[in-house]
């Protein structure tokens, strides 16, 4: 991996300094305070989930506010958790000269509205000694960059959106990464990515390494690596790779592709498809999985029509978290449940409306179902799955309040007695989310 790393940036700088180089980001740095930006944004969760089949919050064992596994005792299936949070984010622009100069710093904090311990446990926030929701968190970062030519390398506390390490933002506070990220676009439609970090902050974790995988262990090093390329206008293809020491090895492809029917119409073809495989001390236990999906959309004005099919293949299951929460950029990876069972076969039937067409600029609505059968489960019968998604969002167009945003999320999540024994249980789970972004700089 660090042969490919330094393989990538030595092709970037090549690309930078040969006789082809136009003006590059750099060469038009307006500076370190000329292209500085603050932004601040609030968002509002309330989450409601109804566990049809009893699965929920465990009684206390013996007076014990920090027991919360019991097995066969429930205090209901029923959980219900508000909070709100803000994130503040503040972006230097580069000094000027060959090799620009940067900060980038981030302030987040969340508060807890309602959610009690017999109720908690959505995941909005963290427990405290005695087992209850925490009541405020709050955590900071920073990161250094620099810029030569169009060529950047960031150090610190990041946000990354690779297919193979990617931080989530599914819930009042996404997660952090510390380590080192080189993005380069020398190449007029070719962007190369190689990073490595170090340290992943959960959701609700405070901490700098608070995401845990089997038997307690954080993240020890992740090194990336990452090419995309737009070779028309219409079609893009991109390649990661990943060596996450003592847990996995992932390999990933994507391609794009859309084809223009007329200014009215346009169908679009979105291939994903990932290699997963143990290594070192193999804290996810044994991993041998192979995963894939490919969605066909169709755009007619207001309307998309969305039909995918997604299969997973190999000994186990796909396997993702300790490099991120949102790395498993696949069809079926749906508000509930992803579809990565063993050897599961999954179909998918979406529509999209935009309202805008219809005069009402800013709302949306969205609907989808996803079946997935042919799940191998530990009692050796087929395990089988299904998931309805409703949502709509609407997003105020003008005024003092541009932008500020309202979402409803609803899913209904049900599984067969095979699966549920060893994956999930039977869910209703219904979540509003309000959230404004304001920029101050």
């Amino acid at each position: 991996m660090r042969v490919m790393k330094w393989s990538m940036i030595a092709l970037a700088v090549a690309a930078g300094t040969s006789q082809f180089a136009v003006a590059s980001s750099q060469d038009e740095s307006k500076g370190f305070f000329g292209d500085q930006s603050l932004k601040l944004k609030t968002r509002l969760e309330y989450m409601n989930r109804d566990f049809k089949s009893g699965y929920g919050n465990a009684t206390k064992a013996n007076g014990d506010k920090t027991s919360s596994n019991v097995p066969g005792v429930r205090e209901s299936g029923y959980r219900q958790d508000t909070g709100l949070s803000q994130l503040l984010t503040y972006e230097s622009g580069f000094t000027q000269g060959t090799v620009g100069f940067g900060l980038d710093a981030m302030a987040m904090g969340t508060v807890k509205l309602d959610g009690g311990s017999g109720r908690a446990g959505n995941g909005l926030f963290a427990n405290d000694s005695d087992g209850e929701p925490e009541k405020s968190q709050g955590k900071t970062g920073a990161a250094v960059k620099f810029r030569l030519s169009d060529t950047t390398l960031k150090y610190g506390r990041q946000f990354v959106a690779s297919p193979v390490f990617a931080t989530d933002d599914s819930s009042l506070l996404p997660e952090v990464a510390e380590g080192t990220l080189i993005t380069s676009k020398e190449i007029k439609g070719l962007e190369l990515s190689a990073g490595r970090f170090t340290a992943l902050s959960s959701q609700t974790g405070m901490g700098k390494d608070s995401i845990n995988g089997k038997h307690s262990a954080g993240l020890t090093s992740a090194n990336i690596a990452g090419a995309t390329y737009q070779f028309t206008d219409n079609f893009v293809a991109g390649i990661a790779a990943s060596d996450v020491d003592d847990y996995f090895k992932k390999q990933y492809i994507n391609a794009n592709y859309t084809l223009p029917i007329n200014d009215n119409q346009s169908l679009n073809f979105d291939l994903n498809a990932y290699r997963t495989k143990d290594q070192g001390k193999a804290l996810y236990g044994k991993l041998d999985n192979k995963l894939w999906s490919l969605a066909a959309a169709y755009s007619l004005g207001a309307h998309k029509f969305t039909l995918a099919y997604q299969q997973s293949s190999g000994d186990t299951n796909y396997q993702y978290g300790v490099d991120g929460n949102s790395t498993i950029f696949v069809s079926n990876s749906i508000q509930i449940s992803d579809f990565i069972g063993v050897e599961e076969k999954s179909w998918q039937a979406r529509y999209d409306l935009n309202m805008a067409t219809y005069g009402v600029p800013g709302l949306s609505f969205m609907t989808r179902y996803v079946y997935g059968d042919n799940i191998e489960t530990s009692a050796g019968t087929e395990g089988k799955e299904h998931e309805f998604n409703f949502e709509t969002k609407y997003v105020l167009q003008e005024g003092p309040a541009k932008d500020l945003s309202f979402r409803l999320r609803s899913a209904i999540y049900r599984a067969n007695g095979a699966y549920n024994a060893d994956y999930a249980t039977d869910n209703n789970d219904v979540r509003l989310i309000v959230e404004y972004p304001l920029s101050i700089l």
